[in-house]
């Protein structure tokens, strides 16, 4: 069960580059091999692969160093601000081999960076000695299918509390359960009345079923006026009336799983991220009232974004994703400002300090990352967390954050870096947090399928939150 959900977590993504090393000395070039191969080498399903995981980050979306854009055969062979990164026969006389053979200064990727193996290296002079074909065909992406989860998948991926503090809201597997908050008492639970499981799809027989989505639940959020919950799920997001618990709209055209959703401060808008894995991040933002979608940032990530968040005047929005990148863009243009990197692995959480001027982020590393918006400097490094940090949260206008962890507690932190109160009792990976903006009342949830209801002032265990019909996993 927990290899299912740690999908978000895997590595083997994109190696980030950093700014040109100056200083080159030190650097030995990568051995030169000889395959001894006579077969064409092909694009698409042998150097695209080599260029996305070694160069695509500095080289392509947003971020092009030297104007030269790797993100597509056609961008490559166009070359950039220093010439032909590819002369078609001649490897010895190509960019592109020189830089990534390291025997010419501006390499790629960095000194620092994991840089081609000698096979790799290889490889690429081999294509482009036969003459640097294009791709034959043009890669589908294989179609997902969507089914509903095993009753005994149900974690607990998505929480959101009222802003009135009155209701707790939480997704446990695809369903998604109301609450009081005052006295934990379950009140309803969000269905769907058109949901039917495809027939065949994991060997159902079709038919009705009960539940807000079909697949996992793995976002959810209030509107600042607390009459709207949004929850996001594969390939969509429902818009529900809170009071009556029923759909108001429906948002698609996702491609897949949506895993992270935020109101902007005005209410007027709704942030979504999500996308294909080691593929595209999506970023959509709607009209929260029409639901008619807004902005499409296309390209902003080249992973799953897994963090969207509405700076406090709500005219940027940042981004965090398992490209291992923090990325600010403008709003309503959708204009790109910012990156900020320094995290080595997925970034799961980001937030907006209350003045504006500073940034949290929060990733697989296990570490907390404070940033400076108008320099786009890193100003710390925080270590606490013992596992992945998996949501990051301000509390309301205050200087604090709080987050959860895969090393099952919930820890407060002021903006430089002090650990202010934990939160314990849970047994297990935690994936979802919410937090009041008085910072009193605190809602975590992970792998058990168990939310917990604390008082922030102290820390307090105060509920512990299951649906009527659910059992606490046996430890």
């Amino acid at each position: 069960m927990r290899v299912l959900l740690s999908l978000v977590l895997i590595a083997g993504l994109p190696t980030l580059a950093s700014p040109q090393e100056k200083k080159a000395k030190s650097v030995p070039p990568i051995a030169v091999i000889d395959l001894k191969r006579t077969t064409p080498v092909l694009y698409d399903k042998e150097i695209e692969p080599i260029l996305v995981n070694k160069c695509a980050v500095c080289h392509s979306d947003n971020i092009k160093e030297g104007k030269l854009d790797l993100g597509s055969y056609e961008a490559l062979m166009k070359g950039g601000k220093h010439g032909a990164a590819v002369v078609p026969g001649r490897s010895a006389d190509s960019l592109l081999v020189k830089l990534a053979g390291r025997t010419e200064k501006r390499f790629m990727p960095p000194k620092g960076e994991e840089p081609l193996t000698p096979e790799e290296l290889a490889l690429i002079k081999l294509w482009i000695d036969q003459g640097a074909k294009a791709p034959t065909s043009k890669r589908e992406r294989p179609k997902t299918i969507v089914t509903a989860p095993p009753a005994n998948i149900h974690p607990v991926l998505g929480i959101a509390i009222s802003p009135d503090k009155k209701f707790v809201a939480a997704s446990r597997g695809n369903q998604v359960h109301i609450y009081d908050a005052a006295s934990g008492k379950h009140l309803r639970a969000l269905l769907d009345p058109q949901l039917t499981a495809p027939p065949g799809a994991g060997g159902s027989r079709g038919g009705p079923i009960k539940a807000a989505h079909l697949s996992l639940v793995e976002s959810l959020a209030y509107s600042p006026d607390g009459k709207t919950l949004a929850s996001g799920a594969f390939g969509e997001v429902v818009l529900w009336d809170a009071d009556k618990g029923t759909i108001r709209q429906r948002l698609t055209g996702f491609t897949d799983r949506v895993v992270a959703l935020e109101f902007s401060h005005n209410g007027k808008l709704l942030a979504a991220g999500g996308g294909v894995p080691t593929a595209d991040g999506e970023i959509k933002i709607f009209d929260a009232a029409s639901g008619k979608l807004t902005v499409e940032i296309k390209n902003g990530h080249s992973d799953t974004v897994f963090g969207v968040s509405f700076s406090p005047d709500d005219k940027k929005l940042a981004t965090c994703a398992a490209d291992k990148f923090v990325k600010v863009f403008e709003l309503p243009s959708g204009k790109f400002l910012k990156a900020f990197e320094g995290h080595t692995h997925h970034v799961l959480g980001v937030g907006w300090k209350a003045d504006g001027k500073l940034l949290a982020s929060a990733g697989a590393d296990n570490v907390i990352k404070i940033w400076d918006f108008d320099t786009g400097e890193q100003l710390r490094t925080i270590v606490g967390h013992g596992k992945q940090v998996t949501r990051l949260v301000f509390i309301g206008t205050s200087d604090q954050f709080a987050t959860c962890s895969g090393d099952q507690t919930v820890r407060f932190w002021n903006i430089n870096g002090g650990n202010t109160r934990n939160f314990g009792g849970s047994t297990d990976f935690l994936y979802a947090l919410a937090v009041s903006a008085d910072g009193q009342l605190v809602a975590a949830g992970g792998q058990e399928g168990i939310v917990r209801l604390y008082n922030g002032a102290n820390g307090q265990l105060l509920q512990s939150l299951l649906p009527p019909d659910a059992q606490p996993a046996k430890k």
